[in-house]
């Protein structure tokens, strides 16, 4: 046994000697409480107060040989060196190799044609669509959004199932993100390309808060849905932000011809109108009245 390992083993028979003294002189000072005669409890309890006393002394010793037992004991019997033995490392023998057969070198072909690794354009705005920008409120450069999910229903944000890969026939799609620390009134962008072709887009001030759920949505005839790879793309002002793409399968259902009828014109029978003369008014003719004087002849009466 070492140094060390007997302080310790003292350090804990006098903790437990603390206790088994402390446990007797309390017993003792209550068995004292039960005795009728003075005298004999006065002894009792005497004797069991010194029991505690005892006993708090073995405790107070215990605390004591734990931390300064060990470097009083150091002093008294210093630790002896101990050697330490250093490992010899043991040579095996190898194994020559005998020289192989060497091969002559073959003649490589060298390509013709060098394939050039394509450029991956960073998304942008067509020029067409910038100039729709309506909102004068600068937007914030830090705002950030989350991977964009597509669904079919967008109803309840907190619960919508996401896929990548859809099939034909449909008429609407919604794709759902995360957004944070967006400015209200800033100019956003969300284009849709279907194999690099721009087929939707929607441009307009942020109508949103500064952090929470956002979407962008396309609703269109089930023939304009045609298979391909669909990419959607959210800018913030000129900023581009995420990407998202999903596929879509199927043959979409062609457009059912609409019957537009054709008005013939009925001809309308036109009279032309014939001119006629203005007529002359015709004087009309007074009478004149004529006066015919008779003469009277008078006769004298007689008387």
């Amino acid at each position: 046994m070492d140094i060390r390992a007997g302080i310790i083993a003292a350090v804990v028979l006098s903790f437990l000697g603390a206790l088994w003294i402390f446990r007797s002189g309390v017993r003792a000072l209550q068995s004292a409480r039960r005795l009728t005669f003075y005298r004999i409890k006065r002894q009792r309890m005497r004797g069991g107060w010194i029991t505690l006393l005892v006993g708090l002394v073995l405790l107070g010793v215990s605390v004591v040989l734990a931390l300064y037992g060990e470097p009083v004991a150091y002093q008294y019997f210093p630790p002896s060196p101990t050697v330490t033995l250093t490992p010899t490392i043991t040579l095996s023998p190898t194994i020559t190799l005998s020289p192989t057969i060497t091969l002559s070198p073959t003649i490589t072909d060298t390509p013709s044609t060098t394939d050039t690794p394509t450029i991956t354009p960073t998304p942008f705005i067509p020029l067409a669509i910038e100039a729709l920008f309506e909102s004068q409120v600068t937007p914030n450069p830090g705002a950030v959004f989350s991977q964009i999910q597509f669904t079919r229903n967008c109803t309840n944000f907190n619960e919508f199932t996401a896929a990548t890969v859809f099939n034909n026939p449909i008429t609407y799609m919604c794709g759902v993100f995360t957004y944070d620390q967006m400015t209200p009134g800033a100019q956003w962008t969300a284009l849709w390309y279907r194999d690099g072709k721009l087929v939707h887009y929607e441009t307009l001030p942020w109508d949103g808060e500064t952090g929470g759920f956002g979407y962008t949505e396309w609703e269109a005839p089930a023939s304009e849905w045609l298979p391909g790879t669909y990419q959607v793309q959210v800018f913030v002002g000129l900023d581009w932000k995420v990407l998202g793409e999903f596929l879509l399968e199927g043959d979409a259902p062609t457009a059912a011809p609409t019957n537009t009828p054709s008005v013939t014109p009925t001809p309308s029978r036109t009279l032309t109108p014939t001119r006629t003369g203005t007529p002359t008014r015709t004087p009309t003719p007074s009478r004149t009245p004529t006066i015919t004087i008779t003469s009277v002849t008078t006769t004298p009466l007689s008387r």
